[in-house]
């Protein structure tokens, strides 16, 4: 966000009345003790259904949105992503305000969250963002033929774990899910990409979506918020809407 937060207003759909950034935090709150995760993807698209401009979801964001992507973190036990959103949006560690962790350490959370990474080869460059700019170590989540090496590779810059269960060359997410559970990280923010949001919905896994419309027209081959190697029909519910003045829509949903 730039300049004064307390300068966004959202307008709830539907109703009387304005909501600032600072109600953002009690609109997203969680589930009240998810078991064994609660699961919430956030995603921004253009009207027209690009995830992506400039080949970047962040080239299509504004204050509205950057306000909302900081409730929702502020929120999160874990922030899911996939090595290819680490690589493209060149991802560093959660960086919050003293007010936010004190918001945090209200609710019983750590003062900042670990981000974990989706990799089923491991590979990811140790001067990376991700390693350096951070205050606690992020996990990676990786499968049982890549464990080692990635542990050697990374040395002690970030937690590897053998996330595979049942499948030695892959990641499997039920298990992934599982080993963020056992360290109390239940409450999971699933920042992208699309394809790590598609295998959540192909498997059921995910539970919500945050999803934000901008108001602008991308064409080209941007890609959707979700893909994945075959159609998945899954229904959900709106939950919240809310607009701003810059024409932004922030839409929540949860399965039905």
């Amino acid at each position: 966000m730039s300049g004064d937060g307390d300068a966004t207003h959202f307008t709830l759909l539907g109703q009387t009345g304005a909501l600032g950034v600072d109600g953002l935090t009690e609109r997203y709150a969680y589930p009240e003790n998810p078991s064994p995760c609660w699961v919430r993807g956030n995603m921004i698209t253009s009207v027209d259904g690009g995830a992506t401009s400039g080949g970047k979801s962040g080239g299509l964001g504004a204050d509205g949105d950057r306000a909302v992507f900081a409730a929702l973190r502020e929120l999160a036990d874990v922030i899911l992503v996939g090595a290819a959103t680490v690589r493209t949006e060149n991802y560093s560690g959660v960086q919050f305000s003293a007010a936010q962790r004190l918001s945090r350490q209200r609710r019983g959370q750590s003062e900042v969250p670990p981000i974990a990474v989706l990799t089923r080869s491991g590979v990811l460059e140790r001067d990376a963002k991700l390693f350096h700019r951070t205050e606690v170590p992020p996990l990676i989540l990786t499968s049982s033929e890549a464990v080692a090496d990635t542990g050697r590779r990374l040395g002690g810059l970030a937690e590897v774990v053998d996330a595979s269960g049942g499948r030695p060359g892959s990641v499997d997410l039920r298990t992934a899910l599982s080993v963020l559970a056992d360290r109390g990280l239940r409450r999971v923010l699933a920042e992208g990409g699309p394809g790590i949001l598609g295998m959540l919905v192909e498997e059921a896994l995910l539970d919500e979506l945050c999803l934000t419309i901008a108001p602008v027209l991308v064409g080209g081959r941007s890609p959707r918020i979700v893909s994945g190697p075959g159609e998945v029909h899954t229904p959900l519910r709106l939950r919240d809407s809310l607009a701003d003045d810059d024409g932004y829509l922030f839409l929540r949903y949860t399965r039905s």
